[in-house]
């Protein structure tokens, strides 16, 4: 029965996908795991591992100020996965944006897997690894310098620190990016929501701006919008967008 519930939703979601011309995604880490990227949050994501710190602290703005040796030593033992590649979700996702349905992707993950993919329209609201710049002279360094540092990242024009282009705890998002992310939303058709547990703020409460015709929420979890879905799907992602068809 189960099984019957799931095809149905999917004939449901390819039907609608079929009738929108105007699609934006919204995802979070769930999108990832399936690349091997940990989701924070689950069980065995990373604010359940044991350090010195809880997570949440050390990737906090005033941590990074106050310690940024040992916020470069976790950054770079936890939160770069170098060798992730894009999966089923990712490349789906890519090819409705080619064929001009999708019309943005609206992501909370940092990993530049969506571009890697072939998405051009990628609204990264909590910033990605690949971008790094001089605190100082805002010079800009890609993740290999990040990588091949030792200890903190310094600038090899003015001795300053770089700093990941990303979104830490006690930051603000990009005014520009939210700006965007709103025009894309509100004049969406249908929001496809995936892979978020829809925990984080403000970036969770953008999805209010919808106001078209098919809310889709596709998660292994519950999540505060299930009962506002007009097509919901308890699945992975990778098993529900390989069978989304495109034609």
């Amino acid at each position: 029965m189960a099984n019957e519930r799931f095809e149905e939703s999917i004939k449901r979601l390819n039907d609608a996908i079929a009738a929108c011309d105007s699609i934006v995604f919204f995802g979070g880490a769930g999108v990832s795991t399936e690349s091997g990227i940990p989701d924070f949050r689950s069980v065995d994501g990373l604010y359940n591992q044991k350090y010195k710190y809880p997570p949440e602290t050390i990737i906090s703005h005033s941590f990074y100020m106050r310690n940024p040796s040992e916020f470069y030593r976790f950054y770079k033992d936890k939160m770069l996965y170098l060798d992730a590649k894009p999966n089923v979700t990712h490349e789906k996702l890519a090819e409705l944006e080619k064929m001009g349905k999708l019309k943005a992707v609206v992501t909370q993950n940092i990993d530049g897997l969506h571009q890697l993919a072939g998405s051009k329209e990628v609204l990264e609201l909590h910033g990605s690894v690949h971008r790094n710049y001089c605190t100082r002279c805002r010079k800009f360094f890609d993740l290999k310098y990040i990588v091949q540092s030792e200890d903190v990242p310094i600038c090899d024009a003015c001795g300053g620190t770089v700093k990941p282009d990303v979104v830490l705890y006690e930051e603000g998002l990009d005014q520009d990016i939210l700006s965007r992310t709103v025009a894309r939303i509100s004049q969406a058709d249908m929001l496809i929501i995936g892979g978020t547990s829809l925990a984080v703020y403000p970036a969770a409460g953008l999805i209010d701006y919808f106001s078209g015709k098919y809310l889709v929420v596709v998660n292994m979890a519950p999540t505060p919008r299930d009962q506002h879905a007009d097509i919901l799907v308890h699945g992975k992602l990778g098993e529900v967008f390989s069978k989304i068809t495109i034609s």
